[in-house]
């Protein structure tokens, strides 16, 4: 619909990854592109499908002469079983057409094969499955390459992952450049890679990835992506070369020599980048949230974001990468694995897990030899030394203590990138009596530009990385005035890409206003992270230690917290108490918000309702807090973002529990006990300049306080908000914005029960709807924050206090997951946030526009077919209108015995299926069978992987089956469908009638 309105010239589908490529293949092959006379860009169709199309990708490799392993395709479960009986296992399955390894894995037996086979073929655009010998232990190299249509190739990087084959390299640690291969391999590999890119016809960026025996020179060609991918973003920020921008001008016609590469003293494209430092990229997985999720690594991707760090040699990277985690481990160690008996610590290095890089650490000190770790993990042994050579520094730190330091081994130990927190645990003493000892030996960092050019050439990148070695290259700006702006590290669920998006515009705003922006991040995924978004970057871990060290080299007016989450916020304290200056809501106002005693105390002052509760910091304390004030109750650590270890208990054997498993207590790590309020939840982001406050817009929840915010659908304007309620709202907002002094972003979450607006929390600072909230509205709210942080006024900027007028449309924000990914993982919605990013669907009409959202974040709701339904007794008499709903819409209900049986006494015609104990064929079975279009399954009592419950959602998120474990949203689905199919919103169209007319959804 959207070209046949714009009718443009051509079509790019190579810079929006899978999703892009698979638009661009289904548009094509309907004739869209050819009926309106579309051109599409760079990489023809052909090539995509060569690539894309597993078949067609192994007969092209066979013609060009390049080995491939040994394979087949196949599109049943069958064919797939008698092919593996060829190639005998293990076996790698691969689906056609998916992103991240989706569907795929490791089979090493029939049985093993049935499973990933039937989820790969749910998975796969095509229905079709590459079956091949498994190659894991071998070594895996890709090549970036960017070709134009007069044939010129160049290398912009190559890379090595430090994890052999077998797990996805979106898992694995990447190492730029290769530092492991012979002269002899790399040439190999490089040409092969030319010949690929070259028959395959490729114009724009394309990575090429390689298994590798080492011993034999030997090689096989995995996989294409014909496309920019998640290596072009690491290869672009690891060399300075704008891959993406020369991939689009060579799509519209340019050679490389014909494009200017600023980066490299403006130099040509078609100049090769050189490197005299090491980039290391590690994953960022999500398992500090899900401790019950398999973290077993394989070839089906789960990080859900990386760091980058870039040093003169691996270990600096490396050490570095580690700091930027934010995993709360500083260096490689990892207390857990501290306690293992060494049989098991060898397990966890022959099981890849992402505790394995801290398992070869800590097997280095307890004197397994790096023959028995490579053996034992299939890592190069050139990798393991440099890590022993860590672990060999650490010994002698640790030997001679803070008495015998001297100068030479401190710097030694900052040259290999030890941070002075991990220092100081070795020597004995605290990170800033290191830093003091650095001072006082001269030991200081250096700051070394991403070049592209080993500084062969002058360049004129803004980017810069820290080490010990040789001279500094960024000196700051005499005169101009500059800001720094924290970014917010890796994506991790509650910390994801909007928070760039703030940085982004931070950095944006103080440009307007002529002051020079310093970003300071790590994420080679971002916006914040291209050379061209600031004035300045320095690619570095955001620790105390690495900040403080970038303050004191370009001494800014101050440091901007607000908009890089609750990583930034962390740092604002220490660094105001080394002198620094925060720009905006100062730091005793961003205390009496986080600060749970302060918060109470203005809310009593404000006279403003919250749930009550209390914080605790001892067990005792805790249930006593439950007790004055009845369960449920909502339990949460305080100081943290996305929810983490946030639970409803609703008893004090769940209490105990909860304490003794989900969190530490004591008076430092202090825990907070609320009285858990199942009302409506509203949630405002907000703009203040100290004496207005400028309120966008509200968002209402479709799912009740008790779902995490970040996991709710959110709709804008709100669809049940009295003129009365409306006004409190606006009141309470204004009140706290302005009490706590706010000097830009404001996040406020609200609960409505039984005519009581209670405050859940405030966040001082900008939060994950702020991107949503700023597009819809359309105003600018990181750009007036920004300004307003620094004096002005927002009468100043065009706008005044109060609530901004609606727009005439509905949006609607809703959340996407990664369950299918993470196995083991429970998939019911609760106060811990879960969603590892989120779509926005808009109409003037509500059911179309959260249809649109629900479509968007992967959720295929269908117009027909067989529901299946089992109910908690809690959610019954609440879910009845709803199953009526798909009765009346001639779905076919299935249901276990007890939800069965009331269904059928509400007149409602039933199927029953068995339960797990019933026997075969049980729910299960039949999820798994393909019988089932749609899963409602609200959660009874545990979430224990034995359970029913549990079972059943799975099932259906592993074969791609929408499942629905809050009754809200799925009442808001049913409605949608009551509306959308039976017509009785005349203004909303008729999906049926769409269906009916021969047209896919």
């Amino acid at each position: 619909r959207i070209l046949k309105r714009e009718k443009p010239d051509g079509l790019l589908p190579t810079l929006g990854g899978q999703v892009g490529l698979n638009i661009a293949r289904e548009v094509a092959h309907r004739g869209t592109l050819e009926k309106l006379g579309i051109r599409l860009l760079g990489t023809p169709l052909e090539t995509i499908e060569k690539a894309e199309d597993r078949e067609k990708f192994k007969k092209m490799l066979q013609e060009i002469g390049e080995p491939v392993p040994p394979s087949g395709i196949v599109s049943t479960i069958e064919e797939a079983l008698k092919l593996t009986e060829e190639i005998g296992f293990p076996v790698i399955v691969r689906p056609a057409y998916t992103l991240g390894g989706t569907g795929g894995g490791i089979a090493n037996n029939a049985g093993e094969l049935r499973e990933i086979a039937r989820r790969g073929l749910k998975q796969s655009l095509i229905q079709q499955l590459l079956i091949e010998k498994n190659v894991a232990g071998w070594k895996e190299i890709e090549f970036e390459v960017i070709r134009d249509s007069a044939d010129n190739c160049i290398t912009v990087c190559s890379m090595e992952n430090m994890d052999p084959m077998g797990i996805h390299t979106g898992d694995s640690i990447v190492v730029a450049p290769t530092l492991t291969l012979t002269g002899r391999e790399y040439q190999m590999l490089r040409a092969s890679s030319y010949k690929i890119v070259r028959a395959l016809g490729i114009e724009g960026g394309c990575n090429v990835q390689f298994a590798l025996d080492t011993s034999s020179f030997n090689y096989y060609v995995i996989e294409v992506n014909p496309r920019v991918s998640r290596s072009s973003a690491l290869a672009s920020k690891a060399t300075g070369y704008p891959i993406a921008k020369v991939a689009s001008k060579i799509s519209i016609g340019f050679r490389l020599d014909e494009i200017e590469n600023v980066l490299a003293g403006n130099r040509r494209a078609s100049f090769e980048p050189s490197l005299d430092y090491c980039a290391v990229k590690l994953p960022r997985w999500p398992f500090d949230k899900f401790a019950t999720a398999d973290r077993k690594l394989g070839i089906q991707m789960k990080s859900t974001g990386e760091v980058m760090a870039l040093g003169r040699s691996f270990q600096e990277a490396l050490l570095k990468a580690v700091r930027s985690l934010e995993i709360d481990i500083l260096h490689l160690e990892l207390p857990e694995l501290e306690k293992l008996s060494t049989g098991a610590l060898r397990t966890e290095l022959s099981s890849p897990t992402d505790r394995r890089l801290f398992a070869i650490a800590e097997a280095l000190r307890r004197g397994l030899s790096v023959t028995e770790i490579n053996y034992l993990t299939k890592i190069d042994i050139y990798f393991l030394r440099q890590i022993e050579k860590i672990i060999f520094l650490e010994e002698e730190l640790k030997t001679r203590g803070w008495q015998g330091l001297n100068k030479e081994l401190l710097f030694s130990a900052k040259y290999y990138g030890f941070g002075d927190h991990a220092i100081g645990k070795l020597i004995g003493l605290k990170e800033k009596e290191v830093r003091s000892l650095r001072e006082k030996h001269t030991i200081k960092p250096v700051y070394k530009m991403v070049d592209a050019c080993a500084a062969e050439f002058p360049a004129e990148n803004p980017c810069f990385y820290s080490t010990y070695d040789q001279e500094n290259e960024a000196e700051p700006s005499s005169n101009k005035m500059r800001a720094a702006v924290l970014g917010a590290g890796p994506i991790r669920i509650g910390q994801g890409i909007e928070f760039d998006y703030c940085s982004v515009h931070a950095a944006w705003a103080l440009k307007e206003e002529g002051i020079e922006s310093i970003i300071i991040n790590n994420n080679p995924e971002t916006v914040s992270t291209d050379f061209d978004t600031s004035d300045r970057l320095y690619f570095e871990p955001l620790t105390l230690e690495d900040v403080l060290n970038i303050m004191e080299l370009e001494q800014p007016l101050g440091v901007v917290v607000q908009f890089g989450g609750q990583t930034a916020i962390n740092l604002a304290g220490p660094l105001v108490r080394a002198g620094f200056d925060i720009i905006g809501t100062k730091i005793e106002n961003i205390d009496a918000a986080e600060n749970r005693r302060h918060f109470d105390d203005l809310l009593e002052k404000l006279n403003i309702p919250r749930p009550p509760g209390g914080t605790a910091f001892t067990v005792e304390h805790a249930e006593k807090i439950a007790q004055e004030i009845g369960y449920p109750v909502l339990v949460r650590p305080s100081y943290v973002l996305g929810g983490r270890a946030m639970e409803i208990v609703y008893n004090i054997k769940d209490l105990r529990e909860y304490m003794a498993t989900a969190v530490k207590v004591s008076p430092n790590h202090p825990v907070l006990v609320d009285k858990y309020i199942k009302g409506i939840e509203l949630e405002a982001d907000a703009v203040a300049d100290g004496s207005e406050c400028l309120i966008p817009g509200i968002m209402e929840h479709i799912e009740k306080a008790g779902v995490h915010s970040g996991d709710s659908i959110a709709v804008y304007p709100p669809a049940h908000i009295s003129p009365g309620l409306q006004e409190k709202f606006i009141d309470y907002t204004t009140k706290l914005a302005l009490a706590l002094n706010i000097k830009g972003s404001i996040n406020i979450q609200y609960v409505y029960h039984e005519n009581i607006l209670y405050v859940l929390e405030v966040n001082p600072r900008s939060s994950r709807t702020v991107p949503f909230l700023s597009k819809v509205t359309g105003i600018p709210m990181i750009n007036l924050a920004t300004k307003v942080s620094l004096g002005k006024t927002l009468q100043n900027l065009g706008y005044r206090g109060g609530l901004a007028a609606s727009q005439p449309f509905v949006s609607i924000k809703a959340p996407a997951f990664s369950f299918a990914k993470l196995f083991k993982l429970e998939t019911s919605l609760g106060p811990e946030m879960k969603s590892t990013g989120e779509v926005m669907g808009i109409n003037r009409h509500l059911p179309r526009a959260l249809y649109k959202a629900l479509v968007a974040s992967g959720f295929d709701l269908p117009a027909n077919g067989n529901v299946l339904v089992t109910i908690a007794d809690k959610d019954k008499k609440e879910a009845l209108p709803l199953i009526q709903t798909f009765f009346k819409m001639n779905f076919n209900i299935l249901a276990t015995m007890g939800t069965a049986l009331f269904l059928e006494e509400s007149g409602i015609k039933v199927k029953r299926v068995n339960k797990i104990r019933e026997g075969s064929p049980h729910v299960v079975d039949i999820i798994q069978s393909g019988a089932i279009d749609l899963v409602i399954n609200t959660l009874t009592k545990g979430k224990m992987p034995e359970t029913d419950g549990f079972r059943i959602r799975r099932a259906a998120v592993e074969h791609n089956i929408p499942c629905f474990t809050s009754l809200d949203t799925a009442l808001a689905a049913g409605k949608i469908l009551e509306e959308l199919i039976l017509g009785e919103d005349p203004g909303v169209f008729s999906l049926q009638e769409y269906l009916d007319s021969g047209k896919e959804r």
